[in-house]
């Protein structure tokens, strides 16, 4: 461990389940009180009425793709590079990667700009967009999207902390901006606090404008801060080797948030069929699916790191070590929130509707994805992982399954079988199941291992 802080030899030798839990738990509740804010902002959009709480449905899949692209594709790609060089003891590497991933975090938001106002409206009216909700829906994911570099650089920023083995300093960031935010959601939508009452744009405006704060803290942080590596212009050279690093995970890893969304999509498209109140119940549901999901975020971004860092030390015991205690932390704590969930809907839907559709079609979608989540969690775990492995054709293949698993489950259960919305949540649910067969049985063939020799090879 020549030329390795102390940190980074902490981070390879400590308890594997002492040391997951002390990491994670500081992300885990970060994400939480991040989702928690989306649903806050759920709850001001649901004051306004059912259309605008119907468009922010439509669009929620697409801000989706925006934040997982971002932080879920990109971030964890970044903060895997990075990971792997400091635990090949490389400090003037991991400088490099820092600026690479930054560029990316530039070029991607603009990318998907263009992506949107082509295709943008097209796809809204796939999941059943008509007339107002259409329109309202295209305008609001046009400013989502017109604005969201400073989401990118935010989170993409945040990975790279978390490449560098800080989980704290990430999530008091994300605790901060989310209580920024709150305030300034509910004065923006509602016109609380005597600011201009924006409706549902102000919800993008608050995202926006929170986001572009935080980003310029963390940046000054990553420049100024005593760490294993920093943000220095002197390291600021762009090498091809260095966006293949990148971009060996983030690639395969765009096609997780491409796959999730469409899937979405085509089962919000689906739901959409029973009308403008089933689609708003289907979207309350899904938010709180995603707040569940935090949970294991949290762990997830952890074992990124750590597992990364392993592989770059070349230990793949420790690596999968790593992998396995936060497999299993994720299935317990998936399965039993999201099992306290699915018992007692009465305690949180009435929060965000007391229309009696809405709630009805949250209620059934969480009583049926809800206990399922401790096996989706596992899947999340192993697969935030094996991108700290660098491991991604395991991944790539539950990816591509999910989606087709999922759809067609939920067509069959829709149509031959007549279950109408029930077939369509246990069509995701049989995705959900796929995908975690896949991850699991990848990581069990071997394929971390196998990164060891390349891992080398590359520094």
């Amino acid at each position: 461990m020549v030329g390795m802080d102390q940190r980074t030899q902490h981070l390879l030798s400590a308890p594997a389940l002492p040391l997951l839990t002390k990491l994670s738990i500081p992300g885990s509740v970060a994400f939480i009180v991040q989702s928690t804010v989306s649903l806050t902002e759920v709850w001001y959009v649901g004051q306004l009425g059912s259309t605008p709480l119907a468009a922010m449905a439509l669009v929620f899949p697409m801000l989706m793709l925006m934040q997982m692209l971002s932080v879920g594709a990109l971030g964890n790609a970044a903060s895997s590079a990075i990971a792997r060089a400091l635990g090949a003891g490389d400090k003037e590497r991991a400088q490099q990667l820092m600026w690479h991933g930054l560029l990316l975090a530039v070029l991607g938001p603009i990318v998907l700009l263009i992506a949107f106002l082509i295709s943008g409206k097209f796809f809204l009216s796939l999941l059943g967009g008509t007339g107002e909700i259409l329109d309202l829906a295209f305008a609001y994911s046009a400013m989502l999207f017109g604005g969201s570099v400073t989401i990118w650089l935010m989170g993409v920023a945040s990975s790279i902390f978390r490449g560098l083995g800080d989980m704290k300093y990430p999530a008091r960031m994300m605790i901060v901006g989310s209580l920024i935010q709150v305030p300034l959601s509910g004065a923006l939508v509602l016109g609380y606090f005597g600011a201009p009452k924006l409706g549902l744009f102000g919800a993008a405006v608050s995202v926006i404008a929170t986001s572009a704060v935080m980003a310029v803290v963390i940046l000054s942080r990553l420049a100024s801060a005593d760490l294993p590596a920093n943000l220095r212009l002197s390291s600021l050279k762009f090498r091809k080797y260095h966006f293949q690093d990148i971009g060996r995970v983030a690639l395969p890893a765009s096609l997780s948030p491409i796959t999730t969304v469409t899937t979405i999509l085509v089962l919000t498209g689906l739901v959409g069929q029973f009308g403008e109140e089933a689609l708003a119940g289907y979207g309350i549901g899904s938010r709180i699916e995603f707040l569940m999901s935090s949970l294991i975020f949290g762990i997830g971004a952890t074992m990124t790191s750590l597992v990364g860092m392993s592989i770059g030390a070349r230990d793949a015991d420790r690596a999968e070590e790593i992998g396995w205690t936060g497999a299993g932390m994720s299935f317990v704590l998936g399965g039993g929130i999201g099992t306290l969930l699915a018992v007692f809907p009465h305690l949180w839907i009435p929060i965000f509707t007391d229309d009696p559709m809405v709630y009805e079609t949250a209620k059934g979608f969480i009583q049926i994805v809800g206990p399922c989540l401790a096996i989706h969690g596992v899947g999340w775990a192993l697969y935030f992982a094996s991108q700290g492995a660098g491991a991604m054709r395991g991944p790539l293949a539950a990816l591509i399954a999910r989606p087709v698993v999922a759809i067609s489950l939920a067509f069959f259960l829709l149509g031959p079988m007549d279950l109408g919305m029930t077939g369509v949540f246990i069509g995701a649910v049989g995705g959900m199941f796929a995908y975690t067969a896949i991850v699991t049985a990848s990581m069990k063939g071997g394929a971390w291992r196998r990164q060891i020799p390349a891992a080398q090879e590359s520094v």
